[in-house]
């Protein structure tokens, strides 16, 4: 099976991916080959988590590196016409703040500044508020990674690429199948389905978007053939519609067939009891989501956004995506 550039498609650029092997980085990567004819270099510590038909078109090269030597690859980087940096580090202090930071930062700065048209920067939606500004807590108290990314995103100014930095916050990504790796929401999907005999009749107040990685895909496709003219907006939160958890478990039920006949309400109060009782010990960044529970943003960006095709845009969508039978839940 063969794919070809779409009519009229933009100039083919280089294009250099870190992260590749990730969830994000299989639906991104996967975009691109099939729908452009960019040349496409892809850096990953292993190759062998590549689970893509590299075969299928001239242009895809794989990097075997590690960002810890992204100094390695300065002459290829500064030829680069588009970086798109999705690989993070999740957990320890010392490597969350190694990769998120310092050698992401260097990786930036190794690129011509002159030639490179963009960097589609990917950051996490938990380090802003919900006036999209970043939050101060997410520098003070947040984890390794929640932190890393509130760093690097304070210094993106102080780079000569700065002004081509598009900067994407995904809030909850799911995605995953047998050719891709899944996210670590997608991962325990089955797992939750299983308590929703019992979760359906629990009431919580907190509210989140969700998005999909195929839909991340296809909006960061669109960037890097149109990136943001001056004056627009170069930071985008990724997400559907915001949802209620009382929305969100109402859509589940439907789904699965399950009747909500009554709801306990699951307050801060009660849950400040129960951790006191047993004696729940909660990390500072934890107890904070607990009290701020609303992460929504005005304006997510999604493909219907965009004017594009939009490949989840319901939580039963999700679940069928997901492959999760109504009938056997």
């Amino acid at each position: 099976m063969t794919f070809s550039a779409p009519p009229e498609s933009p100039a083919p650029q280089r294009i250099f991916i870190t992260g590749a092997s990730g969830c994000i980085g299989h639906y991104i990567t996967e975009q691109l080959i099939q729908q452009t004819s960019h040349e496409l270099f892809l850096l990953v510590r292993d190759p062998a988590k590549l689970k893509l038909n590299l075969e299928v078109r001239s242009g895809i090269h794989v990097i075997t590196g590690d960002l810890y030597q992204i100094e390695d690859h300065q002459e290829l980087l500064s030829t680069i016409d588009t970086a798109i940096l999705i690989a993070t580090a999740w957990g320890g202090e010392r490597r969350a703040y190694d990769i998120n930071v310092t050698k992401t930062l260097q990786l930036m700065s190794l690129l011509d500044a002159q030639r490179c048209q963009q960097v589609i920067y990917f950051s996490t939606a938990s380090i802003l508020g919900r006036d999209h500004r970043p939050l101060p807590q997410a520098g003070q108290m947040g984890t390794g990674y929640v932190r890393s990314k509130y760093i690097c995103h304070q210094r993106l100014p102080q780079l000569a690429i700065a002004p081509k930095v598009t900067t994407l916050f995904p809030t909850l990504v799911f995605g995953g199948d047998e050719q891709k790796p899944y996210s670590q929401v997608s991962a325990g999907l089955p797992e939750v389905m299983q308590w929703m005999g019992l979760i359906r009749f629990l009431s919580a107040d907190g509210s989140f978007h969700i998005t999909h990685a195929q839909d991340i895909a296809q909006v960061v496709a669109h960037l890097v053939d149109h990136p943001p003219e001056p004056g627009e907006s170069r930071e985008w939160v990724l997400g559907n519609d915001p949802l209620t958890a009382d929305q969100a478990i109402a859509q589940i039920c439907r789904y699965l067939n399950q009747r909500i006949y009554f709801r306990i309400p699951l307050s801060i109060h009660l849950a400040n009891i129960i951790i006191r009782i047993f004696r729940i010990q909660m990390e500072a960044w934890d107890r904070f989501c607990l009290d701020y529970r609303h992460f929504v943003y005005q304006h997510p960006m999604n493909p219907t956004v965009l004017g594009l095709p939009h490949y989840c845009t319901s939580i039963a969508d999700l679940l069928k995506i997901s492959g999760i039978d109504p009938k056997r839940t």
